[in-house]
């Protein structure tokens, strides 16, 4: 194709050498399948990784003092035979931010008698963030101007220049070790001045890139902080992770994988993050060190590997049974699976056979979803290369004009009718979301009060001891997670009633599922219906077979944008509703002194209650007009791009383009191989969304 593309300088048609030299460039594309991994510390989620990805010393782990504190994404290396980690920093207005938010917040010592009182854990967390960037002697000269200068940055000159830096490694063991002091917070590696510089606090990101690895050619593992961030970019970040997330990987350890209650409350936490909100269509719980027993001596290899067996048989059941109970989760049962795996990342345990781990499984579970993704890319490479070279050789037959605009009129028609189907469809969505959010609306009303009335005093806290609790969530807008304890967000829980009266309806016209169809099917009924014109239009063979992939790739691209403005759309809810109460968080900012806890209370509900009329008014028209301008872009990106191509290809000679009879042959040998190679998983390995659907159902008949 690159050597078609080079020869398109001969044609003389300006407009339809530039289209096909877009739809050449247009065909190197990739993407990746992304796997999030969560876990609380010491799970075992690094080691899982490293068994996994067979990379037995690429990521840190075993020191239990120790925690990944920044998100790791780890793929494969496609352009070297080094091992490399390209680290991401936050801004350094945000780690101004960051600093101004510690010392009034965290640090600051207590302001009244209510200060005083609360125990705050974040205080530990802030004072370890400080000291490992600026060593034992940062509250010497605190203020944030003065932990700013230049010279903190030394080491790091990309953090002040806003760039990325790359570690270049000829090892794993090597990388990690360089890795260490970007990605790991309580780490005990370093003495003296070493153990002084630690810039995991300045990081937003680090990816992670393993040579000559298949498992990670089309999929990218990520090594995920439970619960968000505080810092805004990193907590966005990790949003927009989770909603790029087809699989997500719960890890817990064996002995307390149903009964710990920190896996469940992530479970519960990024549901929306994965569901509705994003694109997850399974959930796989890992439950580690599962070749743990205890005292083992004297006893039989054979009774070893039974209780082993009996062990991780329970474990299974009894997670399953606790994934029953939340019945508000996204996920359906059967694409809920539970794995058990050992405590040695390469089943270093003598007595312990490969095939008592499920490792193996988890490997063949990446090995297919590369495969699938592989399978797909090629499929759609070819397909469209071969539109494109009959598109070529059609537009250099000048002598069926006149058969070409028959089938032009034909085709417009069709057009016209399957606009309108779509259109109509796309309406009825619409009305059936303005019913659901009206109720919402409604139930919004009626709860609020009460809801932001227990969110102000949770119960089991008395007085004072929800003071800096409550100055921390109006310093971030309505939303905190403090540490170990359960995230509290105001703007979720207000914005709550509107979500739970759209979930079900969301889901249905924005499934997750590969097999389903977004909007109830309207895009992918969609249809041209080329096949059925070649048989009495022999003449225009090549022109129909270029408009059948141009429809194919129309709706594959049409489908990756709606799963993207999806997660726009269910997410403009909250964001809706802290821009509402924006006015009220930058008033309780302000509240200072002896009652300012009351104080905060007193304008926080005040402000609820004076906008409760037009504050989920509001969200529920901004959900709505979100949706108005996706379905106004669809059939308007539909209408476009598929009369362009019927234009182009239909009415439109240029006998000065090159011959690629040869290419096209050859081509289309590739594609009847990639066919028959398929045919009995067309749905599993080519068609890997709705879009594909109808190509599908056309090559089975």
């Amino acid at each position: 194709m690159t050597c078609v593309q080079s020869k398109l300088n001969q044609g003389d048609n300006a407009e339809l050498n530039d289209f096909l030299k877009t739809k050449i460039h247009d065909l190197k594309k990739e993407k990746r399948e992304m796997i999030g991994v969560f876990g609380r510390t010491g799970a075992g989620k690094s080691s899982l990784i490293n068994a996994v990805i067979g990379e037995k010393d690429l990521l840190p782990s075993g020191d239990v003092s120790a925690c990944t504190s920044v998100m790791i994404k780890v793929e494969a290396n496609t352009k070297n035979k080094n091992y490399e980690a390209e680290i991401e920093f936050i801004s350094e207005e945000e780690w101004k931010h960051d600093l101004w938010y510690l010392s009034k917040f965290v640090l600051n010592k207590a302001e009244d008698e209510e200060d005083a009182r609360e125990e705050h854990d974040d205080n530990d967390d802030a004072v370890e963030m400080l000291s490992a960037l600026y060593g034992e002697d940062w509250e010497k000269n605190s203020s944030p101007e003065s932990l700013c200068h230049d010279k903190h940055f030394r080491e790091i000159p990309e953090f002040k220049n806003s760039e990325n830096k790359t570690l270049t490694c000829e090892s794993a063991r090597e990388l990690s070790t360089e890795l260490v002091k970007y990605t790991r917070s309580g780490s005990k590696e370093g003495k003296g001045k070493e153990a002084k510089r630690w810039f995991w606090p300045l990081v937003k990101c680090v990816t992670v890139r393993v040579p000559k690895n298949d498992l990670l050619q089309h999929v990218t593992l990520v090594d995920l902080p439970g619960s968000g961030d505080r810092n805004k970019s990193r907590d966005k970040m990790w949003k927009g992770v989770i909603g790029d997330c087809s699989t997500v990987w719960i890890v817990a350890e064996i002995k307390r994988a149903a009964a710990e209650e920190e896996p469940w409350e992530i479970l519960k936490n990024a549901n929306s993050n994965m569901g509705n909100g994003g694109q997850c269509q399974q959930i796989h719980f890992i439950c580690t060190m599962s070749d743990v027993l205890g005292n083992v001596k004297n006893r039989s290899a054979e009774d070893v590997r039974a209780n082993i067996f009996k062990r991780n048989m329970q474990a299974k059941d009894a997670v399953k049974k606790e994934f029953r109970k939340l019945n508000k989760t996204h996920i359906r049962e059967e694409c809920f699976e539970v794995f058990t795996v050992s405590s040695t990342e390469f089943l270093g345990k003598e007595w312990l056979e490969p095939d008592e781990t499920e490792i193996p499984k988890l490997k063949e579970f990446l090995r297919n979803l590369n495969d699938r993704h592989s399978g797909t890319l090629n499929y759609q490479y070819v397909s469209e290369a071969k539109g494109i070279l009959s598109l070529i050789q059609g537009a250099r037959q000048g002598d069926v004009a006149g058969k070409r605009a028959d089938v032009c009129g034909v085709l417009r028609e069709k057009m016209g009718r399957g606009h309108e189907n779509v259109l109509e469809s796309m309406q009825n969505t619409y009305e059936a979301f303005e019913n659901c959010l009206m109720e919402g609306v409604e139930n919004s009303r009626s709860s609020c009060t009460s809801a932001v009335k227990y969110f102000l005093k949770p119960i089991g806290i008395k007085g004072g001891a929800f003071h800096r609790t409550l100055k921390c969530v109006v310093a971030n807008n309505g939303a905190y997670k403090p540490k170990n304890k359960k995230k509290l967000d105001l703007n979720a829980k207000l914005s709550s009633w509107l979500a739970e009266s759209i979930d079900e309806e969301f889901r249905k016209t924005f499934p997750n599922e590969s097999k389903c169809e977004s909007f109830n099917g309207s895009i992918s009924s969609f249809s041209l219906d080329t096949e059925s014109l070649v048989e009495s239009n022999n003449e225009v063979q090549l022109h129909l077979e270029f408009l059948r992939t141009e429809e194919e790739k129309m709706k594959t691209n049409l489908w990756d944008r709606i799963q993207k403005r999806k997660k726009e759309i269910y997410n403009s809810l909250t964001i809706s509703i802290e821009e509402t109460m924006q006015q009220c968080y930058d008033e309780a900012k302000h509240c200072k002194g002896s009652g300012s806890l009351a104080m905060m209370r007193t304008i926080i509900e005040t402000h609820v209650r004076a906008n409760k009329d037009n504050l989920f008014v509001k969200a529920k028209d901004d959900m709505l007009s979100e949706l108005r301008d996706l379905m106004e872009e669809i059939p308007k990106t539909l209408n476009e791009t598929m009369l362009k191509s019927i234009n182009l290809s239909l009415k439109t000679d240029c006998q000065s383009l090159p011959d690629v009879e040869e290419e096209l042959e050859a081509v289309t040998k590739y594609f009847e191989q990639l066919k028959r190679s398929t045919n009995e998983e067309t749905s599993a390995v080519v068609m890997t969304n709705p879009a594909r659907q109808l190509h599908s159902s056309e090559e089975k008949q």
